[in-house]
């Protein structure tokens, strides 16, 4: 079983926890459709920059 050789200082330790509380994700509006979606994702509708890029998920 590992074992550490040097205690983590309360600076370091905060330094590993950092990534801890993310923001929320990026979120971007179709101009097309007006719908919000994840960045660099094609929205629910198929629509990715204004373009019809795939079937709608209902359809």
């Amino acid at each position: 079983m590992a074992v550490q050789q040097n205690k983590k200082s309360p600076s370091k330790r905060g330094m590993h926890r950092a990534h801890d509380f993310l923001a929320a994700p990026a979120l971007a509006t179709e101009p097309t459709t007006g719908e919000v979606h994840l960045r660099h994702h094609v929205s629910p509708s198929g629509f990715y920059r204004g373009k019809k890029v795939a079937p709608a998920k209902g359809e």
